[in-house]
């Protein structure tokens, strides 16, 4: 590993911001009093997986990063990521359901979009991000059903 600070760095960042905005976000009554749909996990468990998705995330773009910080998939996590951190905040705080789930479904599209991007040159960080895009399609039916049923 060829400068494992800027490993931390990336770590810092997605794990750190991922923390700050859930810890500011957190659902309250708002969110306890929604209709949900029988799929809806207990919310115990979005801590745990964020938490390792955010790993994974962070990994996959210092991988890229490393390569090349201004290609086209570098373009692609730093957009997935903003898109990823503004989602709670419109969500959670704002209680706009309906624009949340325009948020998530163009973070699902840039995740996509960064997995092919890097498929060829680091297929490391392509498979890094599975798990995350299919997190994000689960995300995205949830938020949806949440807009139907409220």
């Amino acid at each position: 590993m060829k400068n494992p600070f800027s490993l931390v760095l990336f770590l810092a960042l997605v794990v750190g911001g991922g923390l700050i905005i859930g810890i500011s976000t957190a659902p309250g009554a708002w969110y306890a009093g929604l209709e949900k749909p029988p799929f809806n996990p207990p919310n115990w468990l979005f801590a745990p997986v964020w938490t390792a998705l955010y790993v994974l995330i962070a990994i996959a773009g210092w991988r890229v990063w490393r390569r090349d910080r201004s290609s086209l998939a570098m373009q692609l996590w730093w957009a997935q990521l903003a898109l990823n951190f503004l989602w709670s905040p419109v969500f959670f705080a704002a209680h706009a359901i309906g624009a949340a789930l325009v948020i998530v479904l163009a973070l699902l599209a840039t995740v996509i979009a960064f997995i092919v991007a890097v498929w060829r040159r680091d297929r490391v960080a392509a498979r890094l991000f599975a798990p995350y895009a299919g997190w994000v399609a689960f995300a995205s039916m949830l938020n949806a059903s949440l807009l139907a049923l409220n």
